[in-house]
């Protein structure tokens, strides 16, 4: 695989509004289809945005009427902002594209960077991203004074977290001892390049994640370097961490096409002769 260019658009004050990265991906996108630049991943904070992927419920959204960005990726919704290290990591996969190897790459690398950091993280199947996996549910203490076993997270369709005070908030999984995610995933390939990418929780003030569901996961919460470590790091302090991993997992994959099995013909049905 090529060698992985950096573009750090802008920091801290400098944070690149959603939209003006939008499309700026766009741009590098169609640049990277035509063989024009080689493969790049592009490095920011955004000010604070709910952002909504394809498959993001109304049940889902901010109460309150905030506005919402609503984008061509996979995924639900979730916030970017200050203290968040964003990558949108622009490349082009081989023919049939694999999405889910690319993701997993992703989580690869950022599961090495939270390892720099002392911070064990995994995978949790069916649920992208990286993770501190929470205390067995034994362990853990109760919510609002009830057995976890009758959580109206997972039992109430009707109940929302959203409006059920700091108990239930997903910035305070990591006081429940539920797992919470370090880090969202969510892209879209087209004409076989890659787009959007990840949002690395770094320093971000987590109550933003409050206002939502975020990627649409009620039953877990969201968390930080910051709060997993209890020190102050920094987005200028992963940055270069990020970048090292990133270059080691996406420059040295073996990037094969998706092994595509032959359909198997079933019985064909017979249409009956005309008069």
């Amino acid at each position: 695989m090529s060698e992985l260019r950096f573009v750090r658009l802008g920091f801290g004050e400098d944070a690149v509004d959603y939209r003006a990265a939008w499309d700026r991906q766009r741009e590098v996108h169609a640049a990277r289809f035509a063989d024009e630049i080689e493969d790049t991943c592009l490095l920011l904070e955004h000010p604070p945005v709910y952002t909504a992927g394809r498959r993001t419920a109304e049940s889902e959204r901010p109460l309150d009427g905030t506005p919402v960005v609503d984008v061509d990726r996979g995924g639900k919704i979730t916030w970017h902002g200050p203290g968040q290290l964003v990558g949108y990591p622009i490349m082009k996969l081989p023919r049939p594209v694999d999405v889910v190897a690319h993701v997993r790459r992703l989580e690869e690398a950022l599961i090495r960077t939270a390892a720099e950091f002392g911070v064990e993280t995994t995978r949790i199947e069916g649920r992208s991203g990286v993770w501190v996996l929470g205390d067995p549910v034994e362990q853990r203490p109760s919510l609002g004074g009830l057995s976890l076993d009758f959580d109206p997270r997972l039992n109430d369709e009707e109940f929302d977290p959203r409006l059920n005070g700091p108990e239930y908030a997903p910035s305070n999984a990591g006081q429940r001892r539920e797992d919470r995610k370090l880090a969202a995933i969510g892209i879209r390939v087209a004409k076989g390049v890659t787009m959007h990418g990840f949002a690395l929780n770094v320093n971000p003030d987590n109550a933003w994640f409050d206002r939502i569901i975020p990627c649409g996961i009620r039953d877990a919460g969201v968390t930080s370097l910051t709060n997993e470590l209890g020190r102050d790091v920094t987005v200028r302090e992963a940055l270069p961490v990020v970048e090292k991993h990133l270059r080691e997992v996406l420059e040295h994959a073996e990037l094969k096409p998706r092994a595509v099995e032959p359909a198997t013909p079933g019985p064909r049905a017979v249409e009956p002769a005309s008069a």
